[in-house]
């Protein structure tokens, strides 16, 4: 089985990233399945999410098949080419994701005088908010942990606050505090665009991410 840039194996990646995704998120942990695990997508609803490290075309088709009601949702590690071809013509791709990953170090970071920023922690999960002085919450993230991983998620600067490195600010900001916390490996599902942001910082690509959905009614 071949190691991803930290030396895990990708299917032991892919699990912890469901599991710390659910803390940061506060929602019920992800079910073993077969290859991966599923989770529902959020009550009152019956849809589920089936994510995948291990399958082949085959079974991926099969699963799309099954799956077949409006609302359900698969996702792949994997080349978003492949998804698109065995989904069926009722479903619709999702916008692609880039799963990437990190040891964790301690590097100093600084926050503006025109910002303060506010770390909370409660359990496995961290919160991450930057205010700026006239109070308004300029950027925000969330990281939920699962062992020795901590996973990043909702990464948002408000429009009228980006290109003013709040971004980084809470990425590093995290990290310092997962890594007091004892996590030493980062884990996140990153757009396009930020995908470039998390490069810039020393995050190593590990597998494209892409997910689609049966459509609704």
């Amino acid at each position: 089985m071949t190691a991803t840039p930290t030396g895990h194996p990708l299917p032991d990646l892919v699990m912890a990233w469901g599991r710390g995704r659910a803390h940061s998120r506060i929602t019920a942990q992800p079910e073993p399945i077969e290859g991966g695990y599923q989770v529902a997508v959020g009550p009152p609803s019956t849809e589920v999410r089936q994510v995948f490290h291990t399958y082949t075309p085959a079974s991926l088709a099969a699963t799309a098949a099954r799956l077949d009601r409006p609302g359900n949702q698969l996702m792949i590690a994997g080349p978003d080419a492949l998804l698109a071809s065995v989904i069926p013509s009722t479903w619709t791709m999702d916008q692609g994701g880039h799963l990437m990953t990190v040891a964790f170090t301690q590097e100093p970071y600084t926050v503006s005088e025109d910002y303060r920023l506010l770390l909370e922690t409660e359990g496995p999960l961290t919160v991450a908010r930057v205010f700026h002085r006239n109070g308004d919450l300029a950027a925000s993230a969330r990281l939920g942990r699962d062992g020795e991983f901590g996973v990043f998620d909702k990464v948002v600067t408000a429009p009228a606050h980006q290109r003013r490195g709040l971004g980084s600010l809470m990425m590093r900001a995290l990290t310092c505090s997962a890594h007091a916390q004892g996590m030493r490996f980062g884990l996140l599902v990153g757009s396009d665009e930020g995908r470039a942001l998390y490069e810039h910082l020393g995050w190593s690509f590990v597998s494209d991410f892409p997910g689609a959905r049966s459509k609704r009614d």
